[in-house]
């Protein structure tokens, strides 16, 4: 920790900002992390999940936030929840199954959309309310049912544009299809496709030698459910591991796939996120709450930061994050034990490894996105209970959490593990 702290004073002498929260140092007033959850991520339309609505999967991911912290859910303040596809922003939804949680009625619950960084922006947002002082106790949480709410029958995008507002620069650019913006990406920055198939048989590689472990079992909750068969006879499941995992994976099969979105393309069902189903949960207070409390420490938000990027290479969103957060905080891309970098495409995952210096042992050590799949408003929250756990798995200390974001934009988060 003592490297950090320098860091840290040599930033402060310099004339940059001192962080709010430091690394190596505690204080009453962190927000620290209690517990954080996720269910496993299932195949959209064809895995465990396929049956199972939005509000059951974040209902179920919420009551085992309770079980596992026995905390008194009177407590929590508010619960913000990240998701993208559903009606309504999935308030109502939300609101329901913070109920069938067990939450009582005078916990408020508010959802956020911000695309693909969802779920680490309601984690923010219910910080940054705790650093102010708005709320004592409080839940960030991500669900996404891409069974449900995704596909050519549901419209993200409006039937109508204004078509002055079209011919402004670079809006035409926020409506094209994100498969289409990894391809723009792999071109402009002459990514091969030799690569992206590499990066996406590592990531399935590494998810399945973490699941053979048992490395996924602290982050995820199981979920007794029910699964149709092609007749409607509902059978009772259990789902308890990622089902998107193929173990046989290898550069050279999936680099037989045909391009998925152009002809001459790179971008492939193999070498992109899968179209998945699953929720996570985390619980967030003051250091000096949690001790009142009894409850363990699981780990410290320390800072994030969201950029802005063309839309068009919306993938190379995270290259721009991860320094902005870095700048926050006084710490170099050196001292980042292990990032959790979403994998929205190979393409752009690439991009964001190279760009930054990242030494490719320390990025999504159990796997990513393309091996078990990116429930869009899930994935923010889900990727910090991987980094919580491997951090303590490998007793490490400081973690970050990244993604791209459709629309042009890339998100970041430091974490530091208190195990």
């Amino acid at each position: 920790m003592a490297s950090f702290r320098l860091t840290q004073v040599a930033s402060h002498l310099n004339g940059t900002k001192a962080p709010r929260t430091q690394i190596g140092v505690q204080s009453p007033d962190d927000i620290i992390i209690v517990q954080a959850l996720r269910t496993p991520i299932t195949r959209a339309r064809k895995g465990g999940f396929k049956d199972t609505t939005s509000e059951y999967l974040l209902g179920t991911i919420l009551r085992g936030l309770l079980e596992r912290t026995h905390i008194d859910p009177t407590l929590v303040d508010d619960i913000c929840v990240g998701n993208v596809c559903p009606p309504g922003g999935g308030a109502t939804t939300a609101r329901m199954a913070a109920l069938y949680a067990g939450f009582p009625n005078t916990t408020s619950v508010q959802t956020v959309n911000r695309q693909c960084s969802s779920g680490l922006q309601a984690v923010v947002h219910i910080a940054h309310a705790i650093q102010a002082g708005m709320i004592d106790v409080g839940i960030g949480a991500g669900v996404e049912s891409m069974t449900q709410f995704y596909g050519p029958q549901h419209k993200l995008i409006p039937d109508t544009i204004s078509d002055e507002v079209m011919e402004a620069p670079q809006v035409a650019d926020c409506i094209i299809p994100m498969g289409l913006t990894s391809e723009n990406v792999s071109a402009e920055f002459c990514i091969p496709r030799s690569k992206q198939d590499a990066f996406a048989a590592l990531s399935h590689q590494r998810a399945a030698r973490a699941q053979k472990l048992g490395y996924f079992n602290e982050e995820i909750y199981p979920v007794r459910t029910k699964i149709a068969d092609k007749d409607g006879k509902e059978t009772e499941i259990i789902v308890d591991r990622d089902d998107g995992v193929r173990p046989e994976a290898t550069a050279e099969s999936l680099g037989k796939l045909r391009a998925a979105f152009s002809a001459d393309g790179a971008t492939t069902a193999g070498n992109a996120s899968q179209v998945s189903d699953g929720a996570a949960a985390v619980l967030l207070m003051k250091r000096s709450r949690a001790k009142e409390l009894g409850l363990p420490i699981q780990g410290k938000f320390v800072a994030s930061a969201v950029a802005g990027v063309p839309p068009r290479i919306m993938g190379v969103g995270p290259a721009y994050a991860v320094p902005a957060v870095l700048k926050k905080t006084g710490l170099t891309v050196a001292q980042l034990d292990i990032i959790e970098l979403n994998e929205a495409f190979a393409s752009q995952a690439v991009y964001c490894v190279e760009t930054l210096g990242l030494d490719i042992n320390k990025v999504n050590p159990k796997g990513g996105a393309i091996a078990f799949g990116h429930p869009l408003g899930c994935t923010g929250a889900r990727q910090i209970s991987t980094l919580l756990t491997e951090l303590k798995r490998q007793d490490k200390r400081v973690g970050c959490t990244t993604m791209c974001i459709g629309g042009g934009f890339g998100m970041a988060a430091i974490f530091e593990s208190e195990h």
